[in-house]
Formats: structure tokens, C-alpha cells, sequence
């Protein structure tokens, strides 16, 4: 009897144990940065530290509490970026990540409960990558992305929401990174509007066929490299993500006039049109089954306004022609604006203007 009693009460001990420590385990303290559910042109390091690429990559997760910490650093020990957030679906702010050490970032709730937490590079790509090393909260879990649609919108400083927020920083002051804002870009706010998934691959004065003051690179170039340079030896995996639409907006910085020091020679629509034509063909080894739209620019306004549609238009004739088996190539022509933003570029409320007027041209898309 005594030997049956002591075996029972064994028994119970591991039951006991064993809930204890299932229970534990699924009240996790800690979130590493392997266990994150990106979205968007991302690495993981050889430390297991998530390199976050492109402006707009981005990643969620919940926490019980009223408070959760990132770890977060950059490799310039003398530069900084940004990152910003949504807490429960609001988006609150950007958040300054600067160099020479591991960061510590801790952001709060005003009530105790269960939150979520979205986290986006506020910076493009050739600013440089912000580097997650892990999240501290109360019962973490990593949020996965939805199932929605995916637009990628490829594109220059626009798309990338460049020089766009002065909220913190003014124009003329700072460094280039100060005023980006990929949250409340254009593409970004499209998106959220029609509840798709997004990715941005864009980059700041690039053009097809040339940048806005130097001959080369163009998108082409760029853009099967992960980290969108010409220097970057990884290439992308296109096979990471398969979009429904992927939208071009490309032509801006082909017919800018230059800075006044290099040598700049006028806008050849020939060779615009070959290359974009080329460009197209190339996205759409990499996304046979997406329909490609070509955005014009917002920007340019009198004759280059013109131009620039009828070289879209031409692009389009020539791809539809090559691909008859294919959804035909949409085209979008923005309305004139005269932007808000430093140097020229749209504000944060100008991209709201942008946005609707795009919304119900990508919803019309999105349901054929």
C-alpha cells in the first residue's frame, strides 16, 4: 500500500511539472528575431539577428502588459535611422535608432492588456538596414501575415515616402533620412485602404534608363539585388512572394534636369522606352501571372507631362503585343500637384491626395 501511495504521488509530480512547464512555455518572455514573421526584403544575419531592408519592411507582434522593449542597432556607430509603429492599429510615431550600440526601445500602452505591435523601417534601402535582435514583453508571440492580395510598388523617392514628414525634422536641416516616411507613402496607404498586403522596392533619384543627375544605374540594375545597390552581391528570392499586381512608377528622375555639375543630356524617349520595355519583361519573369501597371509621375507637369504619358502608353502597346496571352498592362495618369514636401516632393499629406486617387483604380484590378 505504502510503495502504490509513494508511486501515485511520483506521478502526479511530473503531471504537475509537465503543465508547468507547458505553461510556461507558451507564456513566452522573450521574442528572437528568427522566430519574426517579416514582410518585405529582409535577412537574417549570421548571429540570427533580422536585417530589415526596404522601406516599409515590416513585421507584428502581441504582448500582455503595458509594455514591450526591441533591441534594435545599426552598423554606422556614427549614423542613425528610423523605425515607426502601430500600437493596436493606430500608428503612433517614428522612433530614432541611432549607432554604436544595441538599443533598447521601449514602447507603452495606456491601459494594461493584450496588444499588438506592427514595426516598420521608416527608411529606404540605400539608407542603410536596421537590425532587430529581439523583443522583451509578457506572453510575445509573433503575429503572421495575412493571406490578402500583395501589390509591390516599385519606384524612386517618391514611392519610398522620401522628404516627405517634417514633423520632427524641417526641410534643409538634418541629413536625407530625416523626413522619410515609407508608413504614409502613397503605396503603403493604398494598401491599407483595401486591406492587401504591400511591398516597396524603390529607391531614391532612380530612373529606368538613368538617375536624376547621373547616367547610371536604373532600376534594371538595382533591382534583383536584395539590398536594391549595385554593389550588393545577394540576390533577391522572387519566389518569397508572388503579387497580384505590381505597380511602376518610373520616369521622374529620366527627365530631371540634373544638378548643374554633371553633364546631363536631354531626355531620350527611345531609349526610355526600350529599357522600360525590357524592365517589364523582367518583372514579369519573376511574376508571370501579375498584372503590371505603370504609374506616371505627379510631378511633371506642361510638355514632359505629355511625353512621359505617350512613352507609357508605348511601353504598354509594345508589352501587350509580346504578351497577347497575358492580362494587358494597366496605365495611370496622376493628376498634376504642386508638392508640399522638401525639394520638390510630395508631403505626408500629399500622399494621402496620391492614395485616393489610386484606391479606386487598384480596387477595380483587384476584383477582375
Amino acid at each position: 500500500m505504502v510503495k502504490r501511495s509513494y508511486f501515485l504521488s511520483l506521478v502526479c509530480s511530473i503531471l504537475f511539472s509537465y503543465c508547468c512547464s507547458a505553461n510556461h512555455t507558451n507564456r513566452k518572455d522573450t521574442l528572437y528575431a528568427a522566430e519574426l514573421k517579416p514582410y518585405g526584403r529582409f535577412e537574417l544575419t549570421k548571429q540570427k539577428d533580422l536585417e530589415l531592408i526596404t522601406s516599409a519592411v515590416h513585421f507584428g507582434f502581441s504582448y500582455s502588459g503595458t509594455s514591450c522593449t526591441i533591441y534594435a542597432y545599426i552598423n554606422d556607430a556614427n549614423g542613425h535611422n528610423y523605425l515607426q509603429y502601430e500600437l493596436d492599429g493606430q500608428y503612433q510615431k517614428r522612433i530614432k535608432v541611432d549607432g554604436g550600440f544595441v538599443q533598447p526601445i521601449t514602447l507603452n500602452a495606456s491601459k494594461n492588456g493584450q496588444h499588438t505591435i506592427e514595426i516598420y523601417k521608416a527608411t529606404e534601402a540605400t539608407t542603410g538596414p536596421i537590425f532587430i535582435q529581439k523583443i522583451a514583453g509578457k506572453n510575445i508571440h509573433a503575429i503572421k501575415p495575412s493571406d490578402a492580395p500583395l501589390i509591390e510598388f516599385i519606384g524612386n523617392s517618391i514611392t519610398c515616402g522620401a522628404l516627405s514628414d517634417t514633423s520632427e525634422v524641417k526641410c534643409g536641416q538634418g541629413v536625407y533620412l530625416d523626413q522619410h516616411n515609407a508608413y504614409y507613402a502613397y503605396g503603403p496607404r493604398v494598401t491599407r485602404a483595401l486591406h492587401t498586403n504591400f511591398i516597396l522596392s524603390s529607391v531614391s533619384g532612380i530612373g529606368i534608363y538613368r538617375t536624376w543627375n547621373m547616367d547610371n544605374p536604373g532600376m534594371p540594375q538595382v533591382y534583383e539585388k536584395a539590398r536594391l545597390t549595385t554593389d550588393d552581391t545577394t540576390l533577391w528570392n522572387f519566389k518569397m512572394y508572388s503579387p497580384k499586381i505590381v505597380s511602376i512608377a518610373l520616369g521622374t528622375n529620366d527627365m530631371s534636369h540634373g544638378d548643374g555639375v554633371h553633364a546631363r543630356q536631354p531626355f531620350d524617349s527611345a531609349v526610355f522606352i526600350k529599357d522600360y520595355i525590357s524592365f517589364v519583361q523582367l518583372v514579369k519573369s519573376k511574376y508571370p501571372k501579375a498584372t503590371i501597371v505603370l504609374l506616371s509621375s505627379p510631378m511633371i507637369n506642361g510638355d514632359e507631362r505629355i511625353l512621359l504619358q505617350s512613352c507609357l502608353a508605348a511601353v504598354k502597346q509594345n508589352i501587350d503585343a509580346l504578351y497577347p496571352l497575358s492580362k494587358p498592362v494597366a496605365l495611370f495618369f496622376f493628376q498634376p500637384m504642386n508638392p508640399h514636401g522638401c525639394s520638390y516632393h510630395p508631403s505626408v499629406e500629399d500622399h494621402a491626395v496620391l492614395a485616393q486617387e489610386l484606391i479606386p483604380f487598384f480596387k477595380g484590378l483587384l476584383n477582375q
